[in-house]
């Protein structure tokens, strides 16, 4: 008689395996949509800008590339994360109900969610060590960083990677396919530009009530953490708040993707 667990860990490893030659067959375009929006901030902000005489310096000395390399990173995670869970959902929740075919293997509903938010969490990690290459030979002055605690390094990757791929399964869940872009534009875009992907969230006391207001964005604390961790020089939230907003975050929008999963498979 087989062991449930043993047969569950085989089918979850199954998927993941599945979704990783996907991948593999996708590779060229994946890196492509993950380098093109950094490739282009750092092209412009980093090596363009100071070219022609515009500053490349924020408050303290610090040049703009090493402000906004954690802050890129962090838009990286987001956007793969979001992509590789909100799209392909929207497609398997659609008339051909592929989503059928997953929820078949020997694996609880709940689980097939999980390993969704988990793959993307992998390709999200990818996504943010491509950026790193970009912001080493870009900018025309050099990012003053360097990793000051492995482990927060490690875990605010982790944490954040997971929070954006749950912010995607609660997107492709709750969302109908057609709204989907529309989500996009007056979402994601929104939690970006005010995510302090391109400032510390420090600066923003000039303006209080945003300060606080961005406190709800996940990609605060994901930028944040980043720059904890490889740029300590740069004003940035303690640790210990960064990582407890990032399980907060996780844990909400995780239950809320899950409802929304468990409700669109079983109707």
């Amino acid at each position: 008689m087989s062991n449930p667990t043993a047969t569950t860990a085989r089918a979850f490893a199954g998927l993941i395996l599945r979704d990783f030659r996907v991948l593999r067959r996708e590779l060229g375009p994946f890196v492509v949509r993950v380098i093109m929006q950094p490739l282009l901030f750092l092209f412009v902000f980093t090596f363009l800008m100071p070219r022609i005489g515009q500053g490349s310096m924020m408050g303290g000395g610090t040049n703009f590339a090493t402000v906004l390399l954690p802050g890129l990173m962090a838009v990286a995670i987001m956007f793969s994360g979001i992509a590789a869970v909100a799209l392909p959902l929207s497609t398997e929740f659609g008339v051909t109900r592929e989503i059928d075919d997953r929820v078949m293997c020997p694996l609880p509903v709940i689980a097939v969610a999980f390993e969704k938010v988990c793959f993307s969490a992998l390709q999200s990690i990818l996504a943010a060590l491509l950026v790193l290459p970009l912001a080493y030979f870009i900018p025309s002055q050099p990012v003053e960083a360097h990793v000051s605690s492995w482990f927060m390094l490690v875990a605010v990757l982790v944490l954040a990677s997971l929070v954006a791929g749950a912010l995607g399964l609660a997107i492709g869940a709750n969302v109908e396919p057609r709204q989907i872009g529309l989500v996009f534009s007056i979402v994601v875009v929104p939690i970006t530009f005010l995510g302090c992907v391109y400032y510390p969230w420090a600066l923003l006391y000039h303006v209080r009530w945003l300060q606080i207001a961005v406190l709800i964005n996940p990609i605060v604390y994901m930028s944040e953490g980043l720059r904890a961790a490889l740029t300590p020089n740069v004003p940035h939230m303690p640790s210990a708040l960064i990582l407890l907003a990032l399980l907060i975050s996780f844990a909400l929008l995780g239950w809320f993707g899950v409802r929304g999963f468990l409700r669109r498979v079983i109707s």
